[in-house]
């Protein structure tokens, strides 16, 4: 689409904490997403992205999983490799919202051989609570110690290191 209408969808989602918390407003918010995806040309992938994102948002998993696999099914990639991996990252969580957790580990995993941008910690980190969510809670630690290592003043080779020991097999001295 084109840049205003992106610029508004932007605009819409920075008011989203003006929409209450109240079942009546989210459904005002939706309908608000609603307008903006009409606009858009038949097939366009970005329509159900942004309804899976409004619905995800306002607590409704259940409903945002088919959109989020519709908008990769009509080309999101093609469209929006950003929005793309977006999609995944959310896909995920929501699937692991709804009790799918191994389905968003296999998304998730997938998306660690992408190729790296801002959003690599975010598939880390939504991978952690799929895994932990299947009782895989040394991955999940592993993960998210990894991913937030880079980011300390300190201590960024040790937090790497104990981040890869949880899940490899600590090297004895002498073996």
């Amino acid at each position: 689409m084109n840049q205003d209408w992106e610029d508004r969808v932007t605009a819409l989602w920075g008011r989203f904490d003006e929409y209450a918390e109240t079942a009546r407003d989210e459904a005002r918010f939706r309908a608000d997403v609603d307008v903006l995806v009409a606009e858009l040309p038949e097939g366009s992938p970005l329509g159900p992205f942004e309804q899976a994102c409004a619905w995800d948002s306002t607590g409704h998993s259940d409903k945002a999983v088919p959109l989020y696999r519709e908008a990769l099914a009509r080309g999101l990639a093609d469209v929006s490799p950003y929005k793309a991996r977006r999609t995944k990252i959310q896909l995920a969580s929501s699937l692991r919202n709804i009790g799918q957790a191994e389905e968003g580990v296999r998304l998730l995993e997938a998306e660690l051989d992408a190729p790296s941008d801002e959003l690599d910690d975010a598939v880390r980190a939504c991978l952690a609570l799929c895994l932990s969510s299947l009782g895989r809670d040394r991955e999940a630690l592993s993960l998210a110690l990894g991913a937030l290592a880079p980011h300390l003043p300190r201590y960024q080779r040790s937090m790497a290191n104990y981040a890869r020991l949880l899940v490899e097999p600590a090297e004895r001295p002498g073996a």
